[in-house]
């Protein structure tokens, strides 16, 4: 009674059209002072727009129509031509509807017809309400109203006639009457909250449907609901009615218990929300309670509490004590033997992994056992309990070996389609189109990318924009370098923002709905279904004809890879995509020179005599051969080709290469190679005509094995002998 202001204590709240929270803009329509919830309209003139095939220009449809019943839909009577029912189905009312069924479905029109001539009756009582001329189906409303009667929490049949007679009213109303004493100043508390958040609007009448609800349940206060309430489809109740309620236990919740540490930490089931952590998905709530042991749970419970003081997410801390519970229920069995932390040695740990080796899959059990492993330090570390033996722990030979995949990129086919602006241009959200651009080009992490600040872009020295983000992995502040184009849409979204939150914002991307402050980003999971829808509409394939799947984060995967196959140097790749470490970039690295290994064993490649030369990819020297060619490469680059001679051995040739037995070439070089044949039958032929036989006789070996070798590659390239002959004459 102290928390609730004196506004919200009363039976039935008076809610004005322009109450920020359960009001709204006025409608669309001329003189209707009802709020307009829906595409500017309110609940009735909206039913009347989707009535008329729901016409493209609204403003133009709200400039037709007129505000007679104070926005409500005119109500429509069977089709009939004598029936005065409200109609239902097939323009039809109810009982109609079941006589034309009845009679095997003909052709509506004739027979309504027959209906028309052979009906023969007394005329029933019309509608209580004055302005309706519908007859009353239960003898005191029509169909319409007595649904909107129902929707309004049954309320005295005179007060809701009078009500629906009077046009053109400013304000809604919520009765509370039927809830009990306490639920209804619960609810009242839940309904002050609800409006001091500003979260999201909310309609009356969705406010009405949970009161009807909590008024048929036998419960005298909210407190005697579970703490996460849930509703089955036959509750019959709305989403948001049903969210309203959930919202509202959780509300008198808090007040009821209070929140913070000194609340939660004595409790078995922490409430995440109460200690003002973020939580994502099915993990609202840490679980104490499933450890049997109390000196374990103890233990369980300042190491949670330690690991959200160190920043960890909410879902991590929730997987840390899933582990930490599954290892306590192999302790608590008789069979262990394990009473207290000083029966746990080297032993108990070495069963403990027997059991789950053969429970779970090598990552999952690498990350399990490095949780009970991080488990049992942090309590030496911190000395929780000084009785822990020093022999219980495990070692890094206990966890599988690490899989190092490689990066989960796109290919190049997919990539077309996706950059395709024909395609980008089908994103029905502009916003959205941005966030993908940023993904393909900037390399960002989802969460990252849709939670960028509003002022996100800075310019260098030279005037040059970076794009300015927050790396939630690491913990940090990162800028990546971005071009142009996309400099100037990032401006065209600031604009958009402030256009509709002119406030400051502290988002780039703020969600379009339930959010009145504009503050609460769009969150990936909403992303990632719009991705999958916009890969539907535009139907990309891959190279086999198959619907695209993928993930926001194999964009990130195909950005590093075009990095390092661009030849950008790994160092640099590991800042623009902001890795901690080298070894993380280095995953990009083994995938170029897997593809670049490719390339050089499926190319044709000859020695100095143009006599073949074949590399056994799957031989037991394939490695060592490979890592031969790479270190060639890299210290004996030649203009023509490459050095097969090993790195231990000198070239006896002096760089000769062209009568060296070790020098190997591909037809990647034959613009090279036919280049110096001219030059070499130059020198030949101004040697010969000036009488210098050394110089003719050194330049005709070199000739020849030229013309060795472009044969050779010749020969799988079709075109080139006729230029080789026609060099030769």
């Amino acid at each position: 009674m102290a928390e609730v202001r004196p506004e919200f204590r009363a039976q039935v709240l008076i809610i004005g059209r322009r109450d920020p929270v359960f009001g709204g803009e006025r409608c669309l329509v001329p003189g209707c002072e009802r709020a307009g919830r829906t595409r500017g309209l309110c609940d009735g003139h909206y039913d009347r727009w989707r009535q008329r095939g729901k016409p493209a220009d609204v403003e133009q449809f709200a400039l037709g129509e007129d505000c007679e019943w104070y926005g409500s839909s005119p109500l429509k009577t069977c089709a009939v031509s004598w029936c005065r029912y409200g109609s239902s189905r097939k323009g039809l009312c109810t009982r109609h509807h079941d006589a034309w069924e009845r009679s095997g479905r003909p052709e509506v029109g004739a027979w309504m017809v027959s209906q028309a001539s052979a009906e023969d009756r007394a005329v029933p009582p019309a509608c209580k309400i004055g302005i309706c001329e519908l007859w009353a189906e239960d003898g005191q409303l029509c169909r319409s109203h007595h649904r909107r009667w129902r929707t309004h929490g049954c309320p005295d049949l005179g007060e809701f006639c009078r009500q629906c007679e009077e046009p053109r009213q400013d304000h809604e109303t919520i009765d509370l009457r039927s809830l009990g004493p306490q639920v209804r100043l619960e609810f009242q508390y839940a309904l002050q909250r609800r409006r001091d958040e500003l979260a999201a609007r909310i309609r009356p009448a969705v406010v009405r449907e949970a009161v009807r609800y909590l008024a048929a349940q036998p419960v005298t206060s909210l407190m005697e609901l579970p703490e996460h309430v849930t509703f089955g489809r036959d509750a019959g109740l709305h989403q948001q009615s049903a969210g309203l309620i959930k919202r509202a236990r959780l509300a008198v919740g808090d007040l009821a218990l209070g929140t913070g540490w000194e609340v939660e930490y004595p409790r078995d089931v922490w409430r995440m929300r109460s200690l003002g952590i973020k939580s994502i998905g099915s993990s609202p709530c840490l679980q104490f309670g499933n450890i049997p042991q109390p000196w374990l749970k103890d233990l369980a419970k300042r190491w949670a509490r330690w690991q959200l003081s160190r920043g960890l997410s909410g879902n991590v801390v929730y997987k840390d004590v899933s582990v930490v519970t599954h290892f306590a229920r192999f302790l608590a069995r008789p069979e262990t033997g394990v009473d207290c932390l000083a029966q746990l040695d080297r032993a108990v740990l070495e069963r403990y992994l027997a059991e789950v080796h053969s429970q779970m899959a090598a990552e999952a059990l690498r990350k399990h056992l490095g949780m009970v492993h991080n488990f049992l330090q942090a309590i030496r570390l911190h000395a929780w309990d000084t009785s822990l033996p020093a022999s219980a722990m495990f070692f890094a030979e206990d966890k599988p070996r690490q899989a190092r995949p490689l990066p989960r990129y796109l290919a190049e086919q997919v990539m077309a389609q996706i950059e395709d602006p024909a395609n980008l241009a089908r994103w029905e959200d502009p916003a959205r189109r941005l966030i993908t651009l940023i993904l393909i080009r900037c390399g960002l992490r989802i969460t990252d990318a849709v939670e960028m600040p509003f002022d996100c872009v800075v310019c260098d020295a030279d005037g040059a924009p970076f794009l300015r983000y927050y790396n939630h992995k690491m913990k940090r502040e990162a800028v990546v370098p971005i071009d142009e184009e996309l400099h100037r849409l990032i401006g065209e979204q600031q604009q958009a923002v402030i256009q509709r939150w002119p406030a400051p914002k502290p988002c780039l991307f703020p969600r379009p709905t339930a959010n009145l402050e504009g503050d609460k980003p769009v969150t990936a999971s909403a992303y990632r279904a719009g991705l999958y829808a916009w890969l539907e509409a535009c139907d990309i394939r891959d190279a086999h004809g198959q619907p695209v799947k993928l993930t926001p984060h194999q964009l990130r995967h195909t950005f590093g890879t075009r990095l390092i196959n661009r030849d950008v140097p790994q160092e640099i790749v590991r800042r623009i995509l902001d890795h901690d470490t080298a070894e993380m970039t280095a995953h990009y690295a083994r995938l170029h020179d897997s593809t670049v290994r490719r390339h050089w064993e499926q190319a044709r490649k000859v020695n100095a005599s143009g006599q073949p030369v074949t590399l056994d990819p799957g031989g037991p020297l394939a490695a060592a051969s490979w890592a031969k060619q790479r270190l060639g490469r890299a210290t004996q680059a030649l203009p023509n080709g490459y050095c097969s001679l090993p790195v231990i051995k000198t070239c006896p040739h002096a760089n000769a290469c062209l009568t060296c037995p070790m020098f190997l070439t591909t037809a990647e070089f034959l613009p090279q190679h036919l280049s110096h044949r001219r030059q070499v039958l130059q020198i030949i032929s101004a040697a010969e005509a000036q009488g210098h036989v050394r110089v003719a006789e050194m330049n005709r070996q070199v000739a020849g094995n030229l013309q060795k070798i472009i044969t050779a590659l010749e020969s799988d390239e079709p075109g080139h002998p006729q230029e080789a002959a026609a060099d030769a004459s």
